[in-house]
């Protein structure tokens, strides 16, 4: 298959927001899990990513009576199906948050890795033949208020690359 690429400009002045884009390929990852979903933020919050207020992911989410899903909320989902969910991130009492919230969700679970690295600045998340990059972090002002540059790639070789240098950097697998 070859690559498919888009690199779309968000913010205010053009109207446009990079939430949907997130929303679109993490439902994709829930369709069809991969055996690893790596997110790489310096900066990560618990932002809302899928709106269900009509119920159209319902098949998705079985008997769950959730109208809006959060980011932690959707990587639970992940690393109880099987994914192997890792998150590098800085270590700040604001993302500290986030991964307190994500436990929570998910409890001591063998799914989730979260990396504490103080340089960390990549803004990437990875998951089966896909990856979203660019200059935003997982957070509210990443995904809707800040003006980014967000590239949504769908290639198998760019990935599996990408994972392997994320392996290479913080120890996961090869």
């Amino acid at each position: 298959m070859s690559a498919l690429e888009r690199t779309v400009r968000t913010g205010p002045r053009l109207g446009l927001s990079a939430n949907a884009i997130l929303a679109d390929a993490l439902l994709s990852e829930l369709v069809s899990p991969g055996p690893e979903l790596w997110v790489i933020s310096a900066w990560i919050s618990d932002v809302e990513v899928l709106d269900n207020t009509q119920g159209m992911f319902d098949a998705l989410f079985g008997e769950e009576n959730v109208s809006r899903y959060r980011l932690a909320d959707i990587l639970a989902k992940l690393a109880r199906s099987g994914s192997k969910v890792w998150v590098a991130t800085r270590p700040t009492p604001h993302n500290n948050l986030f991964i307190n919230q994500l436990n929570s969700n998910l409890g001591p679970h063998p799914g989730l890795s979260v990396i504490f690295d103080p340089i960390e600045h990549e803004k990437t998340v990875c998951g089966n033949g896909w990856m979203i990059s660019g200059s935003m972090n997982f957070t509210a002002n990443g995904l809707g208020n800040n003006e980014e540059s967000v590239r949504y790639v769908i290639d198998v070789a760019e990935v599996a690359q990408a994972r392997l240098d994320f392996a290479a950097r913080w120890g996961g697998p090869r």
